[in-house]
């Protein structure tokens, strides 16, 4: 993925907060219906532009170098050493089915080293590009870091493989401080865990490597900085680099805390924790009460916070219609105090995000799957992009148009097109948009296992017409999802022009014998809304009745 490079980003994203971003959920192979492992990932930024690259395997000169260009803004960093062998790699999913995704937490302001070379993206890119496993990809990262030193705020990379997934919590050492410290751990494989752009690694174990990585200084260095003064076993990487505060609570900890109460309905006891009222933190990950499925992540990426208090399709910041729109940054100030928008998983400034389907009992180019979907996920849906392809389709090809370029073709600014136009009249056009998301889903449930067993032929046979039969499919259904949301951009557009609803039948639009609608659906607001209205100045708005107007002066 290549994000559009604009001048002002830095500014920005001081001023809107970077660490209130992305979000990533993870399921280990043993918690889910398949036995396969899941990581997602909404990548969640106003400047980034939706797109899937492709870098294709390669083999390299003795001696070649790499240019590093920060992932955010584009600035050179310096050049590190190329392998012999690079892996191909189709957005966060290499061709070994190892997929990476990530959280910016930021943490302390003065760890953060800007004259080093590697950032964070690049790190991500990097690891897929030389890495079989998820442990190879932890070591990939943390030996680049020590090389050549970390450019990035805190972060938490979610690091998975067929077989095993990780999170890894990583922080730098300040200007001129060379590497980072860091600690990864390994989920169990009956659980799941999450995080949203706050650390969630605390306490560890110390002599456990087959669950639990970190760098030799990850204690020492907080010592010699004077962050931590206990024991070794007492040791909490988030409490000492990444300590809490409200916003962290309410806007990153309250997605985590979304996704789990699906998972187990008893966590939904940690509202009072998100809320800023009681100090028990969440664990880092819980057994679910049922094994997962595609669709459970599907729908806890497309959340909203619906049917909980935060709900933020509610209130008055939903204005009339649902709309989860909230045009302030996320904090803003009245009056001297400090306020935050909810900033639930789904949101409209999602550039792209992805479900990462990993199958460890197929082989690599068939057994990954990486379901990647454009935009706001809410109104987005997800496409199946098997990690063996060797070409994107034209709509989500990086250079088909940009942030600042609208392209008919393009399927970012086709959804773009469409979910915008659906914050306007969000409660009723968002069943619009289900609907079409509902269809299409059931039609790849129905064709991804007849598309899995012929390719698993194939690939018996032939692993490269295997691999062109995948890219065929993989780039159709991608062409045709958004073709159809084209199609439906142009039939809302009919249908809720100028604030009324044209009415159906039979999903056709209803006309008289001269091809004019009988009667136009002139919805109003509804009753809540009428009374945020009216309660503040009950007569400003008022009709009058004749005996008033009969008694003017």
């Amino acid at each position: 993925m290549k994000k559009i490079f604009i001048s002002l980003f830095l500014i920005a994203e001081t001023l809107l907060g970077s660490s209130y971003a992305c979000t990533n959920f993870l399921v280990g192979k043993n918690a889910s219906t398949t036995g396969s492992t899941f990581i997602s990932y909404a990548a969640d930024s106003y400047f980034l532009f939706g797109a899937l690259a492709f870098r294709p395997a390669a083999d390299h000169a003795p001696g070649e170098m790499v240019d590093v260009h920060d992932w955010d803004t584009g600035k050179y960093m310096g050049k590190i050493k190329q392998v012999a062998h690079t892996y191909s790699v189709v957005g966060n999913m290499n061709e070994y089915q190892v997929a990476i995704g990530e959280t910016t937490f930021g943490g302390r302001e003065e760890l953060v080293d800007t004259t080093s070379v590697m950032d964070y993206g690049t790190l991500i890119y990097t690891a897929l590009q030389r890495s079989k496993t998820a442990r190879e990809a932890i070591k990939v990262m943390t030996s680049l870091v020590e090389e050549y030193g970390y450019a990035s705020e805190g972060e938490s990379f979610s690091i998975a493989d067929p077989e095993e997934i990780w999170i890894m919590e990583m922080v730098g050492k300040g200007p001129k401080g060379k590497g980072a410290v860091w600690v990864a751990r390994r989920i169990p494989d009956d659980c799941v865990s999450a995080h949203a752009n706050q650390a969630r690694i605390t306490t560890f174990p110390l002599d456990k490597p087959d669950e639990c990585l970190f760098s030799p200084d990850v204690i020492s260095f907080a010592r010699e900085k004077g962050y931590f003064n206990g024991n070794n076993t007492e040791f909490s990487f988030s409490d000492t680099y990444a300590p809490l505060d409200y916003v962290a609570l309410r806007a990153c900890e309250a997605r985590v805390w979304s996704f789990f109460r699906k998972m187990d309905p008893a966590m939904d006891k940690y509202l009072s924790y998100v809320k800023g009222e009681t100090k028990e933190r969440m664990p880092l990950w819980i057994k679910p009460t049922k094994k997962v499925e595609l669709k459970d992540l599907i729908f806890a990426m497309r959340d909203r916070y619906e049917g909980t208090e935060l709900d933020i399709t509610k209130g008055v910041g939903a204005g009339p219609y649902g709309s989860p729109m909230r045009c302030s940054p996320l904090t803003w100030k009245l009056d001297g105090k400090e306020y935050v928008h909810e900033r639930p998983t789904a949101t409209y400034q999602t550039g792209f995000s992805f479900i990462a389907q990993m199958r460890h009992w197929m082989p690599d180019p068939v057994g990954g799957i990486f379901w990647f979907g454009v935009d706001d996920a809410a109104c987005s849906e997800y496409v199946p992009m098997y990690c063996g392809i060797t070409k994107v389709p034209l709509c989500f090809d990086e250079h088909n148009g940009s942030l600042l370029k609208f392209s008919w073709t393009s399927s970012f600014w086709i959804f773009n097109w469409v979910s915008n136009m659906a914050y306007t009249k969000y409660s009723y056009m968002i069943e619009d948009i289900r609907k079409l998301q509902t269809k299409w889903e059931k039609q790849f449930s129905d064709t991804v296992p007849a598309i899995d067993k012929t390719a698993l032929e194939m690939y018996a046979k032939d692993p490269v017409a295997a691999r062109a039969y995948l890219t065929d499919f993989s780039n159709k259904q991608a062409e045709a999802v958004t073709a159809s949301w084209k199609e439906l951009g142009e039939y809302m557009m009919v249908k809720y022009m100028d604030g009324n609803i044209k009415i159906e039948k039979d999903g056709k639009f209803v006309q008289n014998e001269y091809g004019i609608p009988p009667a136009i659906n002139r919805v109003g607001y509804p009753d809540a809304y009428k009374h945020q209205i009216v309660d503040p100045e009950p007569d400003k708005f008022r009709v009058k009745s004749k005996e008033e107007l009969d008694q003017r002066k």
